[in-house]
């Protein structure tokens, strides 16, 4: 009966009043995720997570990655490390929503809603997604490809980046150190002028991490310069670049030596848009790019290595959408985006620096082009009803022509609920690695496609929020190694349950918690099946302590013949102390019941972890 009356209460509540209503409503999302331009989440069929500036860089994280991963139910990122992520063999950073991996190109991160990931090989580089570019991160559960193509198969993270809203001047000095020769420092400096507005950040950190062999170095850097043409126009410019020096032990049983890794990646994009009161858009050109020198290492030291691993690659395009508002409740986008893929992969020998031979068939295709073009229409047929349907026609100029639709449904049956259906296809074309380079390469690989079936609930109740969420995912065509030759013939049947909220109880506590579940027909390597996670945040006087659990079961290690899996309990806190006005303290402590486990099979993560700093605003 308690069950009973609980369930009740959350799904059919007796009404607020309309005050609290008010109150409510006010505070509700608007993402830029979902369509492109900003949007109440509640309008919106799919599945959308913000988390914000402050949550960012409330635990003192250099990388958007560790706070993400414990915000959004059913997203997981391997790590091996207390600093960086790597590259190459035994590299860690995958990030993996819902039984679907981004390793493999089928998660999608995007910078203000431009695609990032290495264009040979097509995954994306975890070491880039810093912090200090961050204002906000949205990432949407489910295919995304109608408004963002190839390789949104499975969901998109996307990083909004930063800007200053009022006039005057900002700086902020962030700096730490703690275990294993671990240093962290970051500095940022923000101004707005009238129509001028400027953000500047740096950073630098260093670590020898808890292996010999295992060091990481990373610099970084982003610049945005926006400038506001009237009240309607608006430009702007910005840039980020990271380069990072890494070295890998290999796995405990099989130690490698002298494998190093030398990765500089970067980013720079333009934009002009515009904002009306029924119509809003953009036109973006913009351009990641990476070079990359790799030592793949050695068993043996007395027989080191004779030639590094090299590749350059760049993805480069032009993106143009407006969205408008046609007649009373509606809204419609259109939207063409033209990509140019190009990259090369050799070796150079160690003595001479010469070019050697490099098994692939990339002579005459080291680049590829996609053009595309999709419209999404949304309508309000009701007070308490929305229905959405878009579609994308997308040309790839050697895999030929994919058609991507997705429809939805939002139901609103109280001022403070929503229920939503949605039915999206995903998909992702295959990569240059994949048709080209070495041994298992095959020219007559198509894109990989599936289907994602969703069912959600979400509900406000004043200073109670949660919401729920089922979805099935079906696809084929899936690339895999089969007699050392890529086929497509691989298969997904993923589905699960989803569950998070938040409770304020007053204004010194705040209560999150999240969980998935997750059951693959195929197992994959770092999808556990259950994740759960409970954070606290207390707040009060000078004092900020941030703390949370975070259990992961029947985390797959390794897959197949030899099938191994992982359950963690992870406690991680933080705590911030302000001495005056602009200058806090903090400390921060990871694993702290030292838990023995793996994420990277082979790789043991770091016992229990400290780090602590000073971070000055002024």
């Amino acid at each position: 009966m308690l069950v009973a009356s609980v369930a009740s209460t959350l799904l059919f509540p007796i009404p607020a009043s309309a005050e609290n209503m008010s109150d409510t409503l006010h505070l509700q999302e608007v993402v830029v995720t979902g369509t492109r331009s900003a949007t109440d989440v509640r309008h919106l069929p799919m599945t959308v997570t913000v988390i914000g500036r402050k949550m960012l860089t409330e635990q003192h994280q250099t990388s958007v990655l560790p706070t993400v991963m414990q915000q959004v139910p059913g997203l997981f990122v391997t790590s091996r490390s207390v600093m960086g992520y790597g590259a190459s063999t035994g590299a860690a950073g995958g990030i993996n929503l819902r039984g679907i991996t981004g390793g493999a190109g089928q998660l999608l991160v995007l910078i203000d809603g431009h695609p990032q990931y290495q264009g040979i090989y097509g995954h994306p580089i975890s070491d880039s997604y810093q912090t200090l570019m961050a204002d906000r991160v949205e990432v949407l559960r489910g295919p995304a490809s109608v408004l963002y193509g190839s390789n949104a198969m499975g969901g998109v993270l996307n990083i909004v980046t930063r800007s200053m809203h009022e006039d005057g001047v900002k700086t902020n000095v962030n700096l730490g150190t703690g275990s294993y020769g671990t240093v962290q420092t970051e500095a940022s400096n923000q101004i707005r002028s009238g129509r001028f507005t400027s953000t500047v950040a740096a950073q630098y950190g260093r670590t020898d991490n808890h292996r010999p062999r295992m060091g990481f170095e990373q610099y970084g850097g982003y610049l945005k310069l926006g400038y506001d043409i009237n009240n309607n126009w608006n430009t702007y410019i910005d840039a980020n670049i990271t380069h990072f020096n890494a070295s890998y032990p290999g796995t405990v049983s099989s130690p490698i030596f002298e494998a190093n890794q030398w990765i500089t990646r970067g980013m720079v994009s333009a934009a002009l848009e515009n904002h009306y009161n029924k119509t809003s858009g953009a036109l973006s050109v913009y351009s990641n790019f990476g070079r990359h020198k790799i030592d793949d290492g050695t068993q043996n030291p007395a027989q080191p290595t004779q030639r590094y691993f090299r590749s350059k690659d760049a993805l480069t395009g032009i993106s143009w959408y407006q969205s408008a508002t046609l007649f009373k409740g509606n809204r419609m986008t259109v939207g063409i985006d033209y990509m140019h893929i190009y990259g090369n992969a050799y070796y150079t020998s160690k003595a001479t620096g010469e070019i050697l031979d490099t098994p692939n068939k990339q002579s005459g295709h080291s680049h590829r082009n996609e053009i595309a073009g999709y419209l999404d229409f949304r309508q309000d047929l009701a007070e308490w009803l929305t229905v959405d349907a878009g579609i994308r026609l997308d040309h790839h100029s050697i895999t030929g022509t994919e058609w991507i639709p997705q429809a939805g449904i939002v139901v609103r049956p109280m001022a403070t609920g929503e229920i939503k259906v949605m039915a999206s296809k995903g998909f992702r074309n295959p990569t240059m690695r994949e048709m080209y380079l070495y041994p298992p390469s095959n020219t007559d690989l198509k894109p990989e496609r599936l289907w994602n079936y969703e069912l959600s609930w979400r509900h406000r109740l004043g200073a109670f929020n949660y919401g729920m969420n089922l979805y099935y995912i079906k696809g084929d065509n899936m690339i895999q190694t089969i007699q050392r030759k890529n086929v497509n013939t691989g298969e997904i049947e993923n589905y699960g349950m989803e569950l998070e909220a938040d409770y304020r109880i007053n204004s010194h506590w705040n209560i999150t918690t999240n969980h998935s579940l997750l059951h693959m027909r195929h197992k994959v390597v770092a999808a556990p099946e259950y994740k759960g996670f409970l954070g606290a945040n207390y707040r009060h006087s000078r004092w900020d302590v941030v703390a949370g659990l975070q259990y992961l079961n029947r985390l797959y290690t390794a897959v197949g013949d030899n099938e191994q899996k992982e359950n963690a309990f992870l406690i991680n806190a933080s705590v911030t102390y302000s001495l005056t006005k602009g200058i806090s303290i903090w400390l921060r402590g990871e694993n702290l019941l030292a838990q023995r486990y793996e994420i990277n099979l082979g790789y043991p993560m770091p016992r229990a972890t400290f780090m602590g700093g000073v971070d000055i605003s002024l």
